[in-house]
């Protein structure tokens, strides 16, 4: 955090930080003013690529990223388009690194069988061990999240095509587990990151409530069997390519949070309550609270999930289980991608203090 805007508050203990102004500014940087900067940075990146005669009118889609990525695609109609990704800090750079070697190990499991279709290709180009850029092969159809917003109305065939495709890959990777064998990997490591980036989590409510959390995931995992298994890790609708004239998937990008054997329950949940708050225009803190709340996700919710055979919790355990469990991974790895997000008050107040608070009420 930026001290010269921080400070700390009398009456708290040591060591606890507010977030001064710069916590109040959005997330994304405005693009009017690191345009200009950012196009001068991408030309010449691909020009490292495909040589000086590159373009600015071959630059397209040039975005800065909440997770510290400076993304564009380059099509200068010399050979096949590429999605080309700039890490802008050290921990973008990790990120890019694990999604390479997550494409990798799932290209080469042999496993997967067809779902390596809808895998892009990517190459890490370094310099002295660095990481300067990522490019990945375009493959076909248009965002989810983009298809959505043309079209509301085909959310719940979208939603089935998507949940039954990354349940074959859980189908193919994945093994029974014994939940409490894994409370360290799913439940504290994503904890510790909480108490690491988010200052609110470190003073007295957020600390209690980060307890609280822990007590009730650990109390309902115990005793349950889980499917461990390849994992997206944040699959959710701009997560995916879809053939707008089927509705069929046609690709699977960002395997930045990918793990070999993760809670596959954490990918299906994400999915549908993504479509809730892009539905609701609300943030995921909110979507999950309500949850918590209510003792569960809303009726249509765990409909689709029945319908894509997402097998539901058992009835005398906690059924905002899984949304908890579903939550912490989405924030958690957020935090951990970019400080951005746990220096917002924003970010915080909406997708962090609510479910905490809810759970602390329990």
């Amino acid at each position: 955090m930026d001290t010269a805007l921080s400070r700390t508050v009398p009456g708290e203990r040591p060591g606890t930080v507010r977030p001064g102004w710069s916590s109040l500014l959005p997330l994304d940087p405005s693009p009017l003013l690191t345009r200009p900067s950012d196009l001068v940075r991408a030309r010449r990146l691909a020009g490292l690529l495909r040589g000086e005669h590159v373009r600015f009118r071959d630059l397209h889609r040039l975005e800065r990223t909440v997770s510290d990525l400076l993304v564009f695609r380059l099509d200068d109609h010399a050979s096949e388009p590429l999605v080309i990704k700039h890490p802008r800090s050290a921990r973008a750079a990790g990120s890019l690194t694990h999604g390479c070697a997550a494409l990798r190990e799932l290209a080469g499991d042999g496993r997967v069988g067809e779902w390596r279709r809808l895998l892009p290709s990517a190459e890490e180009l370094r310099y002295d061990g660095r990481l300067l850029l990522v490019a990945e092969r375009c493959l076909p159809g248009v965002e989810g999240d983009v298809l959505l917003r043309r079209a509301p109305g085909r959310a719940w065939p979208l939603a089935v095509a998507a949940l039954g495709t990354v349940a074959a890959l859980h189908r193919a990777t994945g093994r029974p587990e014994r939940a409490e064998r894994r409370t360290a990997d799913w439940v504290d490591s994503r904890l510790a990151v909480l108490a690491d980036q988010v200052p609110w989590c470190g003073g007295a409510r957020g600390a209690a409530a980060v307890r609280a959390l822990r007590a009730r995931l650990t109390g309902g995992l115990a005793g349950r069997t889980l499917t461990a298994a390849r994992t997206h890790g944040d699959y959710h609708p701009g997560n995916i390519l879809v053939n707008e004239a089927s509705g069929t998937l046609s690709g699977v990008i960002d395997w930045a949070d990918s793990l070999p054997d993760g809670p596959c329950a954490v990918d299906s949940y994400l999915f549908v309550l993504t479509l809730r708050q892009q539905r609701e225009r609300r943030e995921m803190g909110q979507i999950v609270a309500d949850a918590v709340r209510r003792g569960g996700l809303l009726p249509e919710d765990r409909a689709l999930l029945d319908h894509a055979d997402v097998p539901p919790p058992r009835q005398e355990s906690d059924e905002a289980l899984l949304p908890l469990l579903t939550w912490l991974w989405h924030v958690a790895g957020n935090a951990a991608k970019s400080a951005r997000y746990g220096r917002s008050r924003r970010w915080v107040t909406g997708n962090v203090v609510p479910v905490l608070t809810e759970v602390a009420r329990r």
